[in-house]
């Protein structure tokens, strides 16, 4: 028997063909649409997805056992509904419902970032501990939370938006895409990082992120990570500024749960020890009682690209 997951983003919906021991047999992927109305639901897209797997993968459907779908933002995981995503616009979708008119299996649904940390759990890096805090970095910041083994959700799967924990109140911070302001995400996603990027430039002219961003042919979450490494000093400021804006929300996060493990996942996440290692440093320097409670490892998350996959695939398990 296999396994399908299926990887909700904002720029696309991937999807896989697991094992039972989480072997990725095949995937595929399309772009996410900008706009999902009533009349064309993002169900639709994801059938789609599912389709193309199956014949990919030259199966079919009986010989899955289940699919699970990982989704940003609030869902309901017991009905398999979006109650509402800010990232990509969608308000109470029944995804669950609308598939199986097609797929006659169980169908689970949750949030992305609750399936990496899942994923990361039971296939990744997380392998060998009971409590893990796990972080993702993209267009967004995702939490989960594994805790004494199993995938914390929160009341009605509404909880574990670590994201929205506000790290500044004053007047002239960053508006986030839920509507608040000075929220982690707004200061700590790539798309943060990309702003801060782009401002530092403008003031700093002459620095090296300007060559290294023509180079790439556009400002990204590697631009000032690649200036920095190489000596610039502009860079440097940006990145230390950055990885301060996500040690402050790790901070919260360790002193409310103390998990045995941090795991960063999501584009930046491939900046490895440069990222992770004063990250893990810093947190267990100024976390509370730091003299005295257990130290928490700081470490990469091993699934990469296939987390939301390998944890969607995981649901069913």
């Amino acid at each position: 028997m296999y396994l399908i997951g299926i990887d909700v983003g904002g720029m696309s919906i991937k999807g896989g063909l697991v094992d039972m021991s989480g072997n990725i047999l095949y995937k595929t992927s399309i772009p996410t649409t900008e706009k999902y109305t009533a009349e064309y639901s993002i169900s639709e897209d994801i059938k789609k997805v599912i389709d193309l797997v199956l014949e990919g993968a030259k199966t079919d459907i009986k010989q899955v056992k289940g699919i699970g779908i990982g989704q940003p933002g609030s869902v309901d995981s017991k009905r398999g509904i979006i109650r509402y995503s800010n990232n990509i616009s969608l308000e109470r979708v029944p995804v669950a419902d609308e598939l199986h008119k097609y797929f006659d299996v169980p169908i689970y649904l949750n949030n992305d970032a609750n399936c990496a940390a899942l994923g990361e759990y039971v296939f990744g890096a997380g392998k060998g501990y009971k409590d893990i805090v796990f972080v993702t970095l993209g267009t967004g910041v995702g939490t989960g939370f594994i805790i004494d083994g199993k995938l914390f959700e929160g009341r009605d799967c509404a909880g574990a938006e670590g994201g929205h924990m506000v790290i500044n109140t004053s007047a002239d911070s960053p508006r986030c895409n839920c509507g608040r302001s000075g929220c982690w995400e707004a200061y700590a996603s790539a798309t943060a990082l990309i702003r801060q990027t782009t401002e530092a430039m403008q003031k700093h002219p002459d620095s090296l992120m300007h060559k290294i961003a023509k180079e790439e042919g556009k400002v990204s979450g590697k631009t000032a990570f690649a200036a920095a490494k190489q000596g610039d000093k502009a860079g440097q400021e940006v990145v230390d500024k950055y990885i301060g804006y996500i040690t402050c929300g790790l901070l919260n996060l360790v002193n409310i749960f103390c998990p045995d493990a941090i795991l960063i996942g999501g584009g930046i996440s491939y900046e490895k020890e440069y990222l992770t290692a004063p990250i893990q440093s810093a947190v267990n320097e100024k976390r509370f009682g730091a003299a005295f409670n257990p130290y928490v490892e700081v470490k990469t998350a091993s699934l990469k690209n296939d987390a939301g996959i390998l944890g969607a695939a995981a649901l069913v398990l």
